[in-house]
């Protein structure tokens, strides 16, 4: 790790920053490849490569430069997130969960920056405990994170969280998981918003569960977290202001992580549709009867699939460079800083929307050339020995993680009516009544936490 950070040290983003670090991890990119489709195939999940990825200091690429870390841009670390979703798509999502906690905390007091960059660096990593399955209000959390000492300075020193998340997305990979909750002061009162535990996963009254039944991005290690009675120390509460610097910022990046896992999974398709078509002999009596790499209507599938995954890929960098503009103009404007309270600057919501927008695109397009990558092949390409569905279930998976539909109205809705984007602080079952009172709900849901719907 410490050759990785000597390594890392040009001051803006650069093309050499991301050509360096691809040379570093290129060769464990090629060795997880090799292995992705029989881990896929075999219900094996990449305990091993996850470590090794960790060994060589890909969890710790977003650490700044100025704590300690490569300090790589946002740019930097999607480039090399696609290079690994193209090689195996599990390992690079389960990175989303690391990734977020890290982003958000570049907003968090001196003090936890201090102390989670260097637990980060030392070899802490993060998994994600967030969403609920059933029983709480659109917008409210069961989970409760309430203090459990007196307040010394302003805080307690220590809280215990309770509560139930039916996603928890990397945390059997993990030494810890952030777990997203309502906090309640001393009197019960519950404040806006949401606030986040980082936990160990080993603590007392903390059980997780590898239960994920989706059909799709199934070594992901996304199941049940359940936590009874969990001691958290102070410095392990991040308090989150609705509608914040951070707010923005961590949604925006976290919907990026999975435009980055699908542009890997496009690229990961256009290499297995060429590969295939390269090595097959046989060729069908309803074609042209030349040799099958050389007919021009199954070259021309592949072209096809060839330039989409070429789109899906720039979309989503261009994606990750408004992040990396955002980010400056919240430095510029001192909107990291916890205490800030003025006006955000336009280039985090000119983010935020380039975000929603590839959303909408990024997805459709990668399923489609999922599907396609059944053409160059036909009925032997459904094989179960070559793994190829994998693609389309991964993509399918990753796609509905953020229903199209309402990213693409919330468009709609900005370039039609100059409305940002608006987010409840958690997913959770709707509350029934006439579409009046549902607008009204709407309404009083603004300067909500700007969420993932997962």
């Amino acid at each position: 790790m410490t050759l990785l950070v000597a390594r890392c040290q040009p001051q803006v983003p650069t093309t050499a920053e991301y050509e360096d670090l691809k040379a570093h991890f290129q060769p464990i990119f090629d060795e997880i490849a090799s292995g992705a489709k029989d881990r896929e195939l075999n219900g094996q999940r990449p305990v091993d490569q996850i470590e090794q990825l960790n060994a060589a200091g890909f969890s710790v690429l977003r650490v700044p430069k100025e704590y300690g870390g490569p300090g790589a841009s946002v740019h930097t670390f999607i480039r090399l997130l696609i290079d690994l979703a193209a090689a195996d798509s599990n390992i690079a999502h389960q990175y989303r969960s690391h990734y977020g906690f890290l982003e958000a905390l570049r907003f968090a007091d001196t003090k936890r920056k201090e102390y989670w960059y260097r637990e980060v660096l030392q070899g802490t990593t993060v998994g994600n405990a967030s969403t609920e399955i059933g029983n709480n209000a659109l917008g409210t959390l069961n989970t409760q994170l309430r203090p459990s000492t007196p307040a010394v300075d302003g805080e307690p020193t220590n809280w215990t969280i309770d509560g139930e998340k039916y996603y928890a997305t990397g945390s059997l990979y993990s030494t810890h998981t952030r777990v997203s909750a309502s906090l309640q002061d001393a009197e019960g009162n519950v404040a806006p918003g949401r606030s986040f535990a980082v936990v160990p996963v080993d603590a007392e009254g903390v059980e997780l569960e590898d239960d994920w039944d989706g059909f799709g991005q199934k070594l992901t290690a996304t199941g049940t977290a359940r936590f009874r009675n969990v001691s958290v120390d102070s410095i392990a509460v991040l308090p989150r202001t609705p509608g914040s610097a951070e707010a923005v910022h961590e949604a925006a990046f976290f919907q990026e992580v999975l435009l980055a896992v699908l542009a890997g999974i496009a690229r990961a398709v256009r290499d297995d549709a060429a590969a295939g078509v390269r090595v097959r002999k046989r060729t069908f009596n309803t074609g042209l009867g030349l040799p099958y790499r050389q007919d021009p209507l199954i070259q021309e599938t592949v072209g096809r699939i060839a330039a989409t995954a070429f789109s899906v890929e720039a979309t989503t960098l261009h994606a990750a460079a408004t992040l990396d503009r955002s980010l400056d103009a919240a430095v510029a404007a001192g909107a990291e800083r916890p205490e800030y309270d003025g006006e955000l600057p336009s280039a985090m919501f000119e983010a935020e929307i380039a975000v929603e927008q590839a959303q909408v695109t990024v997805p459709e397009e990668t399923v489609r050339v999922a599907s396609e990558l059944f053409l160059t092949g036909g009925a032997s390409n459904t094989a179960v020995k070559k793994g190829l569905d994998r693609h389309w279930r991964n993509a399918q998976t990753v796609s509905t993680h953020n229903p199209i539909v309402f990213r693409a109205r919330t468009i709609g809705d900005y370039y039609v009516n100059g409305t940002l984007p608006e987010g409840l602080n958690a997913i959770g079952d709707a509350k029934t009544g006439s579409s009046d009172e549902a607008s009204a709900e709407g309404s009083s849901a603004t300067n909500q936490d700007r969420v993932a719907t997962r």
